[in-house]
């Protein structure tokens, strides 16, 4: 049988690997929609640049799906809190994202320059919206939540939605935003050519760029703008019994959220791997290197979220009115049961993901280029 311990550290990490999955994948998906407009110059180039996420998706977005679902089996406190607190702003990424399906869909049903512009443009607001809004999220943990419970664990929260979109917080929209931008220039780089292959190839330079820039800042800002880090007061039973409320928590000794990287020095390698990615990525995409590009974004979404999630950890999401009701890994979890028998589900079906998802890019693997999208109009988004 498993600790209840290590059950909770696995599904800190499998929640980690579901966010890392969904980024990769969905994230080049929303980065190369939120480019298209702006690289493709011709309705030809728009369809090539469509038709190069045409058969995937839908499929990455089962990443995003089975993250959802995970957080609300295996953390169901951040769940609740998350939801009903932050309504507004995930109510607009859903809205965001309903603009994908109907965009790919509908876009080249009419041969109408104006009707397929605006669709255009509602795929555009479909991949950048929810990208920069879950770095506004990432961006509001480092500060806190406005949240409290009460003695029956019930949630209240006090901030807006406008109260989100702080300074601190926008520069972690712009971070994500950017990141799987250049993800999906890179991307459009590998399955595309031509002027669109070049456009995108400059594009994922000057998102790599803003990326390194801004991932630069976000942690100077951290270190060196007075914003104080939580530190869970030990002793502590990582072993009982999940309880918000049964702890103590610091809010002087964690200056930046940086401890943990003193603490475990090995955790150094994320923000390494996020600067090395963008330190790729800016002059592959200056030489048009497809593979490198990719390989430099890769490397970047990876690095960049373990960032986030070292830095914070055990916590996942901090309150900002009282910090001893703040979330963490250890008491905002589900029973021992409940995580056993979710460990055993992911052991069956995450990899049964990674090999139909797979299989399905090998199979499906090609570039796309205006004559194929000509010789195929009525096949084709």
């Amino acid at each position: 049988m498993i600790e209840y311990e290590l059950l909770k550290i696995i599904w800190w990490v499998l929640v980690g690997v579901l966010l890392i999955g969904f980024a990769l994948t969905d994230g080049f998906d929303m980065g190369s929609m939120a480019l298209m407009p702006f690289v493709g110059k011709t309705d030809s180039e728009r369809r090539a640049a469509i038709n190069t996420i045409a058969p995937h998706w839908d499929g990455n977005q089962v990443w995003f799906i089975t993250a959802g679902g995970a957080l609300f089996a295996a953390w169901p406190m951040v769940y609740a809190v998350a939801f009903s607190g932050m309504y507004w702003a995930l109510l607009l990424v859903l809205f965001a994202l309903f603009l994908r399906p109907v965009g790919f869909d509908y876009r080249s049903k009419l041969e109408n320059t104006q009707w397929r512009t605006s669709w255009d443009w509602g795929l555009c607001i479909g991949g950048a919206v929810p990208a920069l809004v879950f770095g506004v999220a990432f961006g509001n943990l480092f500060l806190g939540v406005p949240f409290s419970l009460d003695d029956t664990l019930r949630s209240q929260y006090t901030g807006s939605f406008f109260a989100l979109l702080n300074p601190f917080a926008l520069i972690c929209g712009i971070v994500s935003l950017s990141m799987l931008c250049a993800h999906g220039g890179a991307w459009l780089m590998l399955r595309t050519d031509g002027d669109l292959h070049n456009r995108s190839a400059k594009a994922t330079q000057i998102m790599g760029i803003v990326f390194l820039v801004c991932f630069l800042g976000a942690g100077a800002w951290l270190y060196f703008g007075d914003i104080q880090g939580y530190t869970l007061v030990q002793p502590f039973d990582t072993n009982g019994v999940a309880n918000p409320l049964a702890k103590e928590v610091l809010t002087n000794a964690n200056p930046g959220w940086m401890n943990n990287y003193s603490t475990y020095p090995i955790t150094i390698i994320a923000p390494v791997l996020a600067i090395l990615g963008a330190l790729i990525v800016i002059p592959a995409a200056g030489k048009a290197k497809a593979g490198l590009s990719f390989l430099g974004t890769s490397l970047a979404v990876v690095g960049a979220i373990l960032t986030a999630g070292f830095a914070l950890f055990p916590f996942l999401m901090p309150s900002s009115l009282n910090p001893t009701v703040s979330l963490t890994m250890w008491d905002a979890v589900s029973s021992k049961n409940t995580l056993t028998v979710m460990t055993v589900a992911a052991c069956i079906f995450v990899p049964l993901i990674l090999i139909y998802t797979t299989w399905c890019y090998y199979k499906m693997w090609g570039v796309i280029t205006n004559k194929h999208v000509q010789d195929n109009t009525h096949s084709l988004y």
